[in-house]
C-alpha cells in the first residue's frame, strides 16, 4: 500500500492522525516517519495498517514515560468506546511490525495496571513540518504522565581525572543511578539515551528541563587520584533552577566494581528520601481545591511523616480520597495500609482484629495493582509483622529489596521483623545499612529507634541507650524513642538519668505506662523479649 493509500484509508477508518511536531524517529534497524506515514526498516516499507503505524508513532514520541490506556484510546480511537481486547490486538500487531512480541517486550513493554512503554532505544528524532513542531528533543512537548509522578533525568557525570580513559567510570556510575532511580514507581525516569545527549550542553537547566520534560535534574563529576575518588551529585529543581540536594562522596577505590555500586546505592537511596520530602513540601503548596489523585498523595505523606495521632488520621483521609479518584492508584493503597497500622502501634487506636484484616486487604490491594512496585511489598511486610507473622514479614521485605536494593527504610522494616523473630546480630547489620544509605531520612528517627530495641533485647543496654538518644534528637521522634531510653537506663541501673528520662517520656506522652507499653506491643511473639523491655521500665521507676 502506497503513502496516499495509507493516509487515505486512516482518514475513513477515523484514525487519529499523527499529531503535529511529532517527527521521525530511529531505533534500531526502524524508521517511524509520521510526515510520510511509513514505518521503514532499513530502506524497506513496512506494511502496517492505520491504527497500528498511528500507535507505534504515539508510543515512540511518548517515549519518556508510561501511556496509560485512556490515553491511548484517546488519541488513537479519538475517545470512542472500544474493548480492551481491541487495544491488545493492536498492541499485538504493532509489536509484530518491528518484530517484538508479547514474550520479550523489547521495544513495548506491558506496564502492568498503568499501560504501556515505548523502551527500544531511540538513536534520533527530528521534529516535524508544520510551524508549531517541537524542538528537536520530541520529548520537549510530551506532558508528564497522568499521575502526576514527577520525571528526573541524570546527565552524563563530568570525568575531572584528566584522563580521557576514565570516560568509562564516569558514564557508568551514570547509568547505573539512572537504573537504581527507575525501580522507584513513583518516578519517571528519563531515558538515559535522551539525557546523554546533554553531555557537555551548554544549556541551563531550566532549558534541559523543558526539553527532557522533566521536574529534577541530577548532575554530578567524578575526579580520580590515585587510590581515592572523589564523586559530587547535585539535584536541581528543572522549574526554578534551585538545588534541592548536593552531597560529595570521598571513597577508596579498592575494586572499581564495588566503588561503583557502593556510589549508585547511596546516591540513589539518597536521591528517594530528598525528592520525597521535596515533592511533598510542594503538594502543600498547592491550593486544597481541585487537587488530583498525586497531590493527595503526596499531601498524605507529609502528614504520615509527623508522626502524631492527628497527622496519622489525616494522613488516612487523604490516601483514602486519593484513592476515590484513582481506584488503580497503587501507591495510596500502600501507604493507607502502613497508616493504619501505626496507628495501632504508634497511637491509641485499637488494636482489634478487624483493623489488621483491613490493613492486609488494602496491602494486597496494592500489590495486585502493581506487583512491581517495592512499597507495596514493604508495607505488607510491615503488616504482616503487626499480625505477629515474622516468616511472611521477611519474605515481603525481602521481595521489596530484590525490587529496589536501594530503599532505606525497607532494610530498617526487616532489621525489625528479624529482630522480633530473634535474629537479633541480623538485625543490627540491616539497621546499619538503612542508616548508611539515608542518614537524612524521613523516617531516621525509627532507624535508631528500632535498633535501640534490638540491643535491648541483646542485653546491650548501654548501647541500645546510645541509639534512643539518637533517635530523640531528631525532631519528629515518636515517644516510643523515649520509652527505649528509660527501659536501657533502668536496666543500667542509672536512677538520676532514668527519672529525667521519664520526665521527657511523660511531656510527650502524659498517660504511658507499664500497662500501656504491654497492650501497645501486641506485635512481640517472644515473651522473654516483652519482660525485658517491661523489667527495664520497671527498674527505671515507670509505674
Amino acid at each position: 500500500m502506497g503513502d496516499k493509500g495509507q493516509a487515505e484509508t486512516a482518514a475513513e477508518n477515523g484514525a487519529a492522525q499523527p499529531a503535529p511536531g511529532h517527527g521521525t524517529v530511529r531505533f534500531g534497524e526502524y524508521t517511524i516517519d509520521p510526515g510520510l506515514f511509513e514505518l521503514r526498516r532499513g530502506g524497506d516499507s513496512v506494511p502496517v495498517e492505520p491504527l497500528v503505524f498511528n500507535l507505534l508513532a504515539f508510543l515512540a514520541a511518548n517515549h519518556v514515560r508510561t501511556v496509560t490506556r485512556d490515553e491511548i484510546f484517546a488519541e488513537i480511537w479519538s475517545g470512542r468506546i472500544v474493548s480492551d481486547a481491541a487495544l491488545s490486538s493492536q498492541i499485538k500487531a504493532a509489536r509484530k511490525a518491528v518484530g517484538d512480541d508479547g514474550a520479550s517486550q523489547h521495544t513495548i513493554r506491558t506496564i502492568h495496571g498503568r499501560g504501556f512503554r515505548f523502551v527500544a532505544a531511540i538513536e534520533s528524532a527530528t521534529p516535524g513540518d508544520a510551524e508549531d513542531s517541537a524542538p528537536t528533543h520530541i520529548s520537549s512537548c510530551i506532558p508528564h504522565d497522568v499521575g502526576g509522578k514527577p520525571a528526573i533525568a541524570v546527565l552524563p557525570f563530568a570525568n575531572l581525572s584528566g584522563d580521557p580513559s576514565e570516560d568509562y567510570f564516569a558514564d557508568g556510575v551514570t547509568e547505573d543511578i539512572t537504573t537504581a532511580l527507575a525501580k522507584n514507581r513513583w518516578l519517571i525516569v528519563i531515558a538515559r539515551n535522551s539525557a546523554f545527549a546533554f553531555r557537555d550542553s551548554n544549556k541551563g537547566t531550566r532549558q534541559i528541563g523543558k526539553e527532557l520534560s522533566a521536574d529534577y535534574i541530577v548532575t554530578g563529576s567524578i575526579r580520580k587520584a590515585g587510590t581515592r575518588a572523589r564523586i559530587s551529585v547535585e539535584v536541581v529543581d528543572a522549574a526554578t533552577a534551585n538545588s534541592v540536594w548536593s552531597e560529595r562522596f570521598d571513597r577508596d577505590i579498592v575494586d572499581i566494581f564495588e566503588l561503583q555500586d557502593d556510589i549508585t546505592e547511596t546516591v540513589a537511596a539518597r536521591l528517594e528520601a530528598e525528592l520525597g520530602i521535596s515533592e511533598q513540601r510542594k503538594a502543600e503548596r498547592r491550593p486544597r481545591k481541585n487537587m488530583g489523585a498525586w497531590d493527595l498523595y503526596q499531601l498524605g505523606v507529609a502528614q504520615f511523616y509527623k508522626f502524631t495521632p492527628q497527622s496519622n488520621q489525616e494522613a488516612q483521609d487523604l490516601m483514602r480520597r486519593s484513592i476515590e479518584l484513582d481506584p488503580d492508584f497503587a501507591p495510596a493503597h500502600s501507604r493507607l495500609a502502613y497508616a493504619i497500622v501505626l496507628s495501632m502501634v504508634y497511637f491509641d487506636a485499637p488494636t482489634d482484629q478487624d483493623r489488621l484484616d483491613e490493613s492486609l486487604v488494602v496491602a494486597k490491594k496494592a500489590i495486585e495493582l502493581d506487583d512491581q512496585d517495592s512499597n507495596g511489598y514493604f508495607s505488607i511486610g510491615r503488616v504482616y509483622l503487626a499480625r505477629r507473622e515474622y516468616d511472611l514479614a521477611i519474605e515481603s521485605l525481602e521481595q521489596a529489596l530484590e525490587l529496589n536494593p536501594c530503599l532505606a527504610v525497607t532494610y530498617c522494616g526487616l532489621g525489625d521483623a528479624l529482630a522480633y523473630g530473634g535474629h537479633l546480630e541480623e538485625a543490627i547489620e540491616q539497621f546499619d545499612t538503612a542508616i548508611k544509605l539515608s542518614p537524612h531520612d524521613p523516617f531516621r528517627w525509627a532507624f535508631f529507634s528500632y535498633r535501640s530495641m534490638a540491643h535491648l533485647f541483646r542485653s546491650e543496654y548501654a548501647e541500645a541507650a546510645t541509639w534512643a538518644r539518637k533517635s530523640i534528637q531528631i525532631p519528629n521522634a515518636q515517644y516510643w524513642a523515649f520509652a527505649h531510653l528509660v527501659a536501657a537506663l533502668g536496666h543500667l541501673e542509672d536512677k538520676e538519668r532514668a527519672e529525667a528520662a521519664i520526665a521527657q517520656l511523660k511531656e510527650v506522652k502524659p498517660d504511658f505506662s507499664i500497662e500501656y507499653a504491654k497492650e501497645r506491643l501486641f506485635y512481640l511473639t517472644q515473651a522473654s523479649q516483652i519482660d525485658t523491655y517491661l523489667e527495664g521500665l520497671r527498674k527505671a521507676g515507670l509505674t
